[in-house]
């Protein structure tokens, strides 16, 4: 075997292994694992595989290690991405708030149905902004033990950017959006 193939299934069995240590030590089901990150069941058993090259796909490096709370350039395959990451205060606030609870990034995702895993996944890896549909929002700060109005002004923030990118000139509709925002805070109570 040549030593580049050597280090080839090294790195392919580091990292298979870190995995299946992880799964074993959270007892995290494949088939939940899988959800999380947005793959088939046979796709996780080909990452732990160790004859088959672990994952080099951007996407998939950095949803397994949001899940296992670690950084993605702890796998060798990993090569950023160029695109940018999103920064949102929301968001940076939701996280905040997970930190002062004490919870993992996988407690998290385990408090929502499997169907909503991977785009709390993707909304905490910085691939998606803060949801504008106020009731997936709220069900997010539900489970962060965060109040309609402490969340409000995030999602406030985040929907005149929203008009402000779909050509809406917030100065001279100024009267329309604030009525617009003050129904919405009378509506939800806040």
């Amino acid at each position: 075997m040549s030593a580049k193939s050597q280090e080839s299934q090294m790195i392919t069995s580091e990292s298979s292994k870190r995995l299946v240590d992880f799964l074993e030590s959270m007892d995290l089901h494949k088939k939940d694992f899988a959800e999380m990150i947005g793959v088939t069941l046979s796709y996780v058993y080909s990452l732990i595989d160790n004859t088959i090259p672990f994952s080099t796909r951007t996407t998939t490096l950095e949803r397994i290690a949001l899940v296992m709370g670690i950084s993605p350039d702890e796998f060798p395959e990993y090569k950023a991405s160029e695109e940018p990451k999103l920064i949102d205060e929301g968001l940076q606030f939701l996280k905040e708030k997970q930190k002062k609870l004490g919870l993992s990034n996988l407690q998290l995702i385990k408090k929502f149905p499997r169907q909503k895993r991977v785009e709390i996944v993707d909304l905490w890896r910085g691939a998606e902004p803060l949801p504008l549909d106020w009731n997936y929002l709220s069900t997010i700060a539900v489970a962060l033990n965060i109040s309609s109005k402490e969340i409000y002004p995030y999602w406030q923030s985040r929907m005149q950017q929203y008009l402000l990118l779909g050509g809406i000139d917030i100065m001279s509709n100024n009267l329309l959006i604030n009525a617009m925002f003050n129904g919405a805070r009378s509506y939800l109570k806040i």
